[in-house]
């Protein structure tokens, strides 16, 4: 990486900050120039359950740097919610301006298509464009407008997701689908020390429902990938002390787990899917770390178990007194998670 260009990683109450500092070019205006782009991860484990007439989401952070954002389940329309993993929140401090916040941008992208209309995999005649191509195509267009302003070498991994965007819905006619939507980032050099940044896909992954044959059980996500705990139904077929503390001695929850482990999820009621997500989730996760927990019903739509913490948008993000910066950089940056080192995938 050029040294007039680096990334650093700044503690701020509430958010991860990875800033990037850009070279100015020569003949440039800087009166607007954007010489920081500040990214903040959404971390952790997603875990989607289909069950009878219903879809249930459980998020949980995961805290892999100072302040980073858990995961939250976002409305986007009464039948579906879109949850996004890895980049999330750009701001330029310099500018002390907020860029966009993909999370809550989320039902603005939405490409303007009906809540109800066809998707991938679902016949429709004249149809050019179905409802999770043009959400996919409408996060992929803000994501590359993002990332137009970093002309700095991030070295990022070829084929790492940036960012993915998970979709889960109950269509009328059709019933539950998830779908997985991920975002790699690729640069090309001009000249000097000049990149373009550009964003590359989505790529679409149907995850439900599965090929014939295949069991209906628990669907986890998790950003980073690597490294990431085993999943929660790996825990269950281990016989997790943590989970069985809470399963043994009650006959709702270890029969609820059963019929996840034998790939019957879909005959669970979601009353007792949600006690088992529940008491799972907390069981294994450390106090204090945030989780949410939403519901998405044939008949009554999306609804909050657990809403996510309060997070009020920030108008003027700026950088705290004493952070990290070109003139007092921190000790060694170089080992410290941000999007110059990125997560690598499996």
């Amino acid at each position: 990486m050029s040294r007039a260009a680096r990334w650093v990683c700044v503690p701020a109450i509430g958010a991860a900050l990875c800033v990037l500092l850009l070279p100015r070019a020569k003949g440039q205006d800087n009166s607007q120039a954007v010489e920081e782009v500040v990214v903040n991860q959404a971390a952790g484990r997603v875990v989607i359950a289909v069950v009878k007439h219903a879809i249930l989401i459980g998020t949980v952070e995961n805290p892999i740097e100072p302040g980073t954002r858990p995961p939250v389940p976002t409305p986007l329309s009464s039948i579906r919610a879109g949850i996004i993993l890895g980049a999330d929140e750009w701001t330029s401090p310099s500018l002390q301006k907020d860029m966009g916040w993909l999370d809550q941008e989320l039902p603005q992208l939405r490409g303007g298509v009906a809540a109800d209309a066809p998707s991938i995999g679902v016949a429709a005649a004249n149809t050019q464009a179905t409802d999770i191509e043009g959400i996919g195509k409408s996060v992929g267009a803000r994501l590359g407008e993002l990332a137009s302003d970093i002309h700095s070498n991030l070295d990022w991994p070829a084929k790492t997701p940036v960012t993915e965007v998970l979709l889960a819905d109950y269509l009328a006619d059709y019933g539950p689908e998830v779908w997985q939507l991920t975002y790699s980032l690729e640069q090309e050099q001009q000249q000097g020390d000049y990149w373009i940044t550009n964003i590359e896909g989505p790529v679409y992954t149907q995850i439900w429902p599965p090929e014939k044959g295949q069991p209906h059980t628990l669907m986890e996500f998790d950003y980073p990938q690597k490294d990431a705990p085993p999943t929660l139904l790996d825990l269950l077929k281990q016989k997790d002390p943590r989970l069985e503390s809470v399963i043994q001695g009650d006959h709702t929850l270890a029969e609820t787990a059963n019929k996840f482990l034998s790939g019957d999820s879909k005959e669970i009621s979601a009353g007792d899917a949600t006690q088992f997500l529940r008491a799972a989730l907390a069981a294994i996760t450390p106090a204090n770390v945030p989780q949410t927990m939403a519901l998405i019903g044939d008949e009554k739509g999306f609804d909050w178990i657990l809403r996510p913490p309060a997070e009020p948008r920030k108008a003027n993000p700026s950088r705290p007194p004493g952070a990290p910066s070109l003139a007092n950089p921190p000790a060694d940056d170089s080992q410290r998670p941000s999007l110059a080192h990125p997560p690598h995938a499996q």
